[in-house]
């Protein structure tokens, strides 16, 4: 686990102004075998250790075709973060890399704000740049929520 860069003063900046974070996130290889529920609790810690604390966890280790509705793209991870901080989906940010990431948010009546990486198709990109917004990286989607923040 490596964070990427910015990451632990850009999550410094949103605990300092108050905000309140969770982490929503897919984790298919435990349904597909390729890692194991410890490991996967192994590596959360070391994310809590490295950037955290983290107000709330909320992990679907389900598979593409398990039906469940905690999976991004669907809502169900972002309404738990939501219940679990004591606040209306409508007043969240969900910051990701994947259009599932930016689908789970809306779909919840959160806000999104898509980061690309390598992993992010170009399609997801266009899409994203005409229901939510982007940022370069994680300091400046940041920067988006601080100057929208009430």
């Amino acid at each position: 686990m490596k964070p990427r860069p910015g990451a632990s003063g850009a999550l410094r900046k949103l605990r300092e102004r108050g905000l309140l974070l969770a982490v929503v996130s897919n984790q298919s290889g435990v349904a597909k075998g390729l890692i194991t529920p410890h490991q996967l609790a192994a590596v959360n810690n070391r994310v809590d250790e490295l950037l955290g604390p983290f107000d709330s966890w909320h992990v679907c280790v389900h598979d593409d075709g398990d039906g469940c509705e905690c999976r991004k793209p669907a809502p169900g991870m972002v309404l738990a973060a939501a219940d679990a901080l004591g606040v209306d989906a409508t007043r969240c940010v969900l910051i990701g890399d994947a259009g599932g990431d930016v689908d789970a948010a809306l779909a919840a009546g959160a806000d999104a704000v898509l980061v690309p990486t390598d992993r992010t198709l170009r399609q997801e990109l266009t899409d994203a740049q005409m229901r939510a917004r982007v940022a370069a990286d994680l300091p400046s989607a940041v920067s988006l929520v601080l100057r929208e923040c009430r």
